[in-house]
């Protein structure tokens, strides 16, 4: 995983609540235990028509949300079924956040895990991204906060562990390995004791 730091990007935004874990990445491609290719299925029933062809009323398929690291979601976003796959189809997308109101705990835990920084905000912040898609953002993961080009700073909430994790580019098994001499000692004084 890269690791986040600073994240500074213009906004792509799908303003839809509720939005579930299959409507982010459809059954159909849970076929693979890997994250590669799974950007081109990310919302493929509403990026896609029925002949393949990009639907150009979809957010993510105008040309201004190209290259965008921030997705704006709406309220609830990443309920429904447990899926690792939903957050390895946005970050392979090109995602590194997701900014919301309400964030479901599962695809937040799950997100946290691979590399994906899920952000809360309060309402009227909320609201002035869904209503200016393209703004540029700033997310600062030492401070965490979220900063407006208006100048305004949004705080959100973010575990230690979690926000360790991000910043360092690793996951929890990542971690472990990192203390593999501490592990061994320890395990060397508990034979002897």
């Amino acid at each position: 995983m890269e690791p986040i730091r600073t994240l500074r990007s213009r906004t792509a935004v799908l303003a839809m609540s509720d939005v579930d874990t299959d409507q982010i990445i459809p059954a159909r491609f849970l076929t693979t235990t890997t994250r590669e290719g799974l950007g081109k299925h990310l919302f493929a029933d509403w990026r896609y028509g029925a002949d393949g062809a990009p639907r150009a009323d979809f957010p993510l398929n105008r040309p201004q949300a190209e290259g965008c690291a921030i997705l704006v979601a709406g309220n609830n976003f990443g309920c429904g079924s447990s899926r690792e796959h939903a957050p390895w189809a946005l970050t392979d997308y090109g995602f590194r956040a997701v900014v919301s109101t309400q964030i479901a705990d599962i695809f937040r835990n799950n997100s946290l895990k691979n590399g994906l920084l899920p952000v809360l905000v309060d309402p009227a912040t909320h609201r002035w991204l869904l209503e200016h898609a393209g703004a540029e953002v700033s997310i600062d993961l030492e401070s965490t906060t979220l900063t407006l080009p208006t100048g305004q700073v949004a705080r959100f909430p973010l575990e230690p562990f979690a926000r360790y994790c991000l910043m360092n580019g690793i996951d929890e098994l990542g971690f472990l390995l990192g203390r593999d001499r501490q592990i061994a000692a320890y395990e060397a004084r508990a034979r002897i004791a």
